[in-house]
């Protein structure tokens, strides 16, 4: 991978003439295949123009370039589901393909093995410039290299207030990461906005009077008054490198941005107990995998307990359209379901009463969410809180299963019931819940 500085990586630069343009022209997806397909310029910085800044409007979090054997198609992530957004000739992707890689550092005479890159889109204002980074990654494949853009618009970070939590989950997430020491974990799959959580737990506790650290791979986004640094595993400045160096910074609140390996997962473990607040992700399927993979990478169970403050469990939903949605009586045997799978909720969580008469969002689409019924993501949440109690449990070794009955005994909302209550606030449809998390009240 290209060690470029955040000084030295290329520029592509979009003017406010061509900027206002865009924004006219592209207000869907449809809109953006009609104007590419229907272009018959010649001229290869205006269809990228056309390209990134179209997918920078319609809030896309991936530009996918795919290689078949006659054609070349882009696609474009919004809200996590990928869709079509043009097909082009072999002959325009080429020279697609070269400017891609010559602005963002890429060798252009390799083409049989991966490679990583990265370039900035500036875009033009009336009172200065607009920075977004793209990150580039090429892949072999049958028919040429395929190409995914990653846009990583500052606009995507969002305070903790706007992460979609409860009230009675707003209030422990602004108590645990006040705290002078300990460990917050935030678990999930890759896209489930992991690291989204994580900067908004930053921004939130972010003053003069506290030094934070963090050592991420890559830094995504850019936070000022906050040290960040980069793994680089070539010059030996890998995670637990890195975080055995952060520790002589004398910081307060460290991020590791993934705890992959059993050295980095000690050291940040010792870090959570000798006085450091510290933040990181996993890969796990809940918030109850959390210490079972503490335990895979070799940590002592005693010290896992102690130094766990927060385990967090999260996914992404698809917010259903407001400019299109429609309010539906729930069937009866939904209604029953629903019942049952909220039954016992703790008193501190609240949500609409279930009445026969009680009504749920259905998607239907419109342009305004590019005929999806879908606007915009919120997190839905699995939270556990590791007090005396929970600590003494876990000091037992239970199995996976009987941790996260005591959990659920101890006042655990699942991230599928937290999914059921926001169908009932009217902010998603039971079956974008369903197709998140499986269905299953788990």
């Amino acid at each position: 991978m290209p060690e470029n500085s955040k000084s030295d990586i290329g520029e592509f630069k979009i003017s406010l003439e061509r900027r206002s343009e865009i924004e006219k022209e592209i207000k869907s997806i449809p809109d953006l295949k009609k104007t590419v397909e229907g272009s018959l310029t010649e001229n290869i910085s205006e269809f990228i123009e056309t390209i990134f800044g179209g997918a920078i409007f319609l809030d896309a979090s991936d530009i996918h370039i795919e290689t078949e054997e006659s054609q070349v198609k882009i696609r474009l992530r919004t809200d996590g589901v990928l869709q079509d957004a043009a097909t082009i000739s072999r002959k325009l992707y080429e020279s697609i393909l070269s400017r891609i890689k010559l602005v963002s550092g890429i060798k252009l005479n390799i083409i049989d093995r991966p490679q990583d890159g990265r370039f900035s889109v500036l875009l033009e204002e009336k009172d200065g410039k607009e920075s977004i980074e793209i990150r580039v990654s090429t892949l072999p494949s049958e028919h040429g290299e395929s190409v995914v853009l990653r846009v990583l618009n500052p606009k995507s970070l969002i305070d903790l207030n706007a992460l979609g939590l409860r009230e009675d989950l707003l209030t422990i997430f602004k108590k645990e990461i006040k705290k002078p020491n300990g460990m917050i974990m935030v678990t999930g799959p890759t896209g489930s906005g992991k690291t989204t959580t994580l900067y908004a737990f930053l921004k939130t506790i972010q003053s003069a009077e506290i030094k934070i650290i963090t050592i991420e791979d890559p830094i995504e986004y850019h936070l000022e008054g906050i040290s960040q640094t980069q793994v680089r595993p070539d010059k030996g400045y890998d995670f637990a490198s890195g975080l055995q160096s952060i520790m002589r910074q004398d910081p307060d609140v460290i991020l590791v941005g993934e705890i992959r390996d059993s050295k980095t997962c000690q050291i940040a473990l010792q870090a959570a107990l000798t006085g450091h607040l510290v933040f990181s992700t996993l890969h796990t399927n809940d918030a109850t995998g959390t210490v079972a993979r503490l335990m895979v990478l070799g940590a002592d169970l005693a010290n896992i307990g102690p130094a766990i403050n927060l385990a967090i469990a999260q996914r992404l939903v698809r917010n259903v359209c407001d400019n299109c949605k429609e309010l539906k009586t729930i069937s009866p045997l939904v209604l029953e379901k629903i019942k049952k799978d909220l039954r016992g909720m703790p008193k501190e969580v609240k949500f609409p009463k279930l009445t026969k008469d009680s009504k749920i969002p259905q998607a239907k689409g419109c342009k305004h969410c590019n005929f999806t019924g879908f606007r915009g993501r919120i997190g839905i949440f699995e939270v556990i809180l590791m007090d005396d109690e929970m600590e003494k449990f876990l000091l037992k070794n239970p199995s996976s299963g009987a941790f996260r009955e005591e959990a659920i005994k101890k006042g655990m909302v699942t991230m599928y019931q937290d999914g059921l209550i926001k169908v009932l606030e009217g902010t998603t449809t039971l079956e974008e819940v369903e197709r998140v998390t499986g269905g299953e009240n788990k």
